[in-house]
């Protein structure tokens, strides 16, 4: 005995198929397999292809806080030795930079305060740069208080 494959369409389908002949309507097809053509990739989409080289790493993040006898500054510097770090305090603006082999940042910020530059104290510790600050005193104030 041979296998056949039965319709297995329901018996209503068949109905309804033959009022649609009967008044001249067609219905549309919704997949026509034959006229599909698939350009490249079989799945009909192409891979992306990423330009490292254009891509840029993220910002570090960078907090200024100002407190009442000082200024802190904390600074995220993923991959770069201390060596390669280099802070400069110019009146109310800090100069960051650091190199490494593969990448360069530099950062001005302007702080919210003057600053004595020589009592500046710097540590640096799992990748996070934290720069102690000491306000500069006001020369209005002082003389607002001495006389």
């Amino acid at each position: 005995m041979r296998w056949r494959r039965s319709d297995r369409r329901p018996k209503w389908f068949k109905a309804v198929k033959r009022l649609d002949e009967a008044e001249g309507r067609k219905r549309p097809k919704t997949f026509v397999f034959r006229d599909l053509k698939v350009k490249g990739h079989p799945y009909g989409y192409k891979r992306l292809e990423i330009d490292v080289s254009k891509c840029r790493e993220p910002k570090p993040l960078l907090d200024v806080l100002n407190l009442e006898d000082g200024i802190v500054v904390v600074a995220e510097l993923k991959g770069f030795k201390r060596e390669n770090i280099k802070v400069k305090v110019d009146g109310r603006q800090l100069i960051l930079s650091a190199k490494n082999q593969n990448r360069k940042y530099y950062k001005r910020l302007n702080l919210p305060a003057v600053v004595i530059p020589e009592y500046m104290h710097t540590t640096y510790k799992n990748g996070v740069l934290e720069i102690r600050l000491k306000k500069a005193v006001e020369e209005n104030a002082m003389s607002k208080l001495a006389g």
